[in-house]
């Protein structure tokens, strides 16, 4: 089973020069005025603000000097137009707005909205200003600005994010890259983006997901449905809902033998709890049988707690040989450390030919050897074990995810999953694929051992790499956000999104079932 195909602009994203370029296609080739569709993104932006907030009777809109800024001035007419109290705060001279923003100003003025410059408010009692005004409209900055916002457009920034008011962002929070997700300056913290045309890259991944808060895509025009504006996606989004009807069927018939062998090689002394989380995350994922190869001193500890578990106390390489011949996936290093143990069960493991997912002091260990290219195997770092991949530093990681996970491809072959908010999946030979969401109860360490193990539980069961991953991904991410409803954020533990497994599957099984009786799927 092979990763489905998709063209909707509901799941690729963009890099911030292509939407400008479908934005101008859709005015040259299309024949949509370019002040029609600032007026359809206004008008849009305006829907979801009083569908977020239905009681708001006063709207504060920061306004740029770019067509960004004209979209904002445009909500303000609407807003004015509704009955609604509004001011703008313009953070450039209106009189130097050019085409389209500048028509947009000047509706604005005719509407009865009040304009006034921010450095009016600038020095002034900032607490009283914001208070006036429940909800901020940020409309600063667009796709088009790059590197960290320069004065007065920072100052603006902070104030707003200082006030506690809430936010809704247009196209993009000021600040944030559209096309990486970093943010090298300050950003606007928004509950609410409200994004137009296509939907950008960096609303997704590295800062996005921390200060886009909810996305909501609003395409504008129907056209672009059927694609033809030329311009190349940089990944496909992916999710649990989009993915789930792609797990391995289970026939009636079923028996254990038809959902493969997985060897799990991991936890040197001290680390015990990692090679289990692993073989645990594999068997409630529905691996037909799982083996730990560990250390001995585990063994007993793991059979307490998984009995269905085949553990072997393994002391030297001689003792894995007949273990690697027998599996038909391994997983290996989380727990593995960096010593002599750890490094002989790695080049054991790397010289089976079989398929593999290679975590943490697996990866650790291969930032110290010349990179040797594999088709057979998922890396699965997170930025910290991608920088030593590298010879980078996280923030340079950070900076641009998907140009990282490439380059880690590129270099060591096979499927690369890049941990993170924004998770990247990259094979190398169709568009990355990038998680849309993420859990900061997954901040604490473990998640990413539950993490190879569900991997290595989805590549036993037959599945290719790449969308192995996916699925990965995704069930790991569904699996921790149904686990919070009942842990919360804080001291989310990895056993419990192991513990919430099976319900996520059961539910992902009653969805194909269904869908197979009514003939959706076959």
């Amino acid at each position: 089973m092979s990763l489905p195909s998709t063209t909707s602009l509901t799941e690729t994203l963009y890099a911030a020069d292509a939407v400008r370029a479908i934005d101008r296609y859709i005015i040259d080739k299309k024949g949509v005025l370019g002040f029609e569709l600032m007026q359809r993104a206004a008008s849009a932006a305006f829907r979801h603000l009083v569908k977020q907030w239905p009681d708001v009777q006063r709207v504060l809109v920061f306004c740029g000097g770019g067509n960004n800024g004209g979209d904002g001035y445009l909500v303000a007419a609407n807003a004015k137009r509704h009955g609604l109290s509004v001011q703008c705060v313009a953070m450039s001279a209106p009189e130097k707005l050019k085409g389209d923003a500048e028509a947009a100003y000047q509706k604005a003025l005719a509407d009865g909205v009040v304009v006034t410059r921010w450095e009016r408010h600038a020095e002034q009692a900032r607490a009283e200003f914001f208070s006036a005004f429940p909800v901020i409209v940020d409309a600063m900055l667009g796709t088009g600005v790059t590197g960290e916002p320069r004065q007065p457009v920072s100052q603006a920034i902070e104030a707003c994010n200082q006030s506690g008011c809430p936010v809704l962002a247009i196209d993009m929070p000021s600040g944030l890259d559209a096309t990486s997700g970093s943010a090298p300056g300050v950003v606007i913290r928004a509950d609410i983006t409200v994004t137009f045309i296509a939907l950008k890259a960096g609303l997704y991944t590295a800062q996005g997901p921390e200060f886009c808060g909810s996305i909501q895509f609003e395409p504008l025009v129907d056209e672009l449905a059927g694609g033809g504006h030329g311009q190349a996606a940089m990944a496909v989004k992916f999710d649990w809902a989009s993915l789930r009807s792609m797990l391995p069927r289970r026939l009636v018939t079923a028996h254990k033998g038809r959902f493969g062998r997985l060897l799990v090689v991991a936890g040197d002394r001290g680390f015990g709890g990692a090679g289990l989380m692993v073989a645990e995350a594999a068997a409630r994922t529905g691996a037909g049988t799982v083996t730990l190869a560990t250390r001995p001193e585990h063994v007993s500890p793991a059979l307490a707690r998984c009995p269905s578990l085949m553990v072997h106390g393994v002391t030297h390489g001689s003792e894995l040989g007949s273990l690697i011949e027998a599996a038909d996936v391994i997983v290996c290093g989380p727990g593995l450390g960096k010593a002599a143990w750890g490094q002989q069960m790695l080049q054991l493991v790397s010289a089976s030919g079989k398929p593999l997912v290679l975590d943490a002091d697996a990866l650790n260990l291969m930032s110290f050897r010349v990179a040797m290219k594999a088709d057979n195997h998922v890396l699965t770092p997170h930025p910290g074990e991608a920088a030593r991949l590298l010879g980078l530093t996280v923030p340079e990681i950070e900076a641009d995810r998907l140009a990282a996970a490439r380059h880690i491809q590129r270099q060591f072959g096979g499927t690369v999953l890049l941990k993170g908010a924004g998770t990247i999946v990259d094979s190398g030979d169709a568009l990355p694929g990038v998680l849309g969401g993420s859990n900061p109860g997954m901040a604490t360490g473990g998640m990413g051992d539950v993490l190879s193990g569900v991997l290595g539980g989805l590549l036993v069961q037959g599945l290719e790499l790449s969308l192995a991953a996916r699925l990965a991904a995704a069930l790991h991410l569904a699996a921790a956000d149904r686990a919070v409803m009942s842990k919360g954020y804080m001291g989310l533990l990895p056993t419990d999104v192991i513990d919430t497994l099976p319900t996520i599957l059961g539910e992902a099984e009653g969805i194909i079932t269904r869908a197979i009786a009514n003939g959706v799927l076959t």
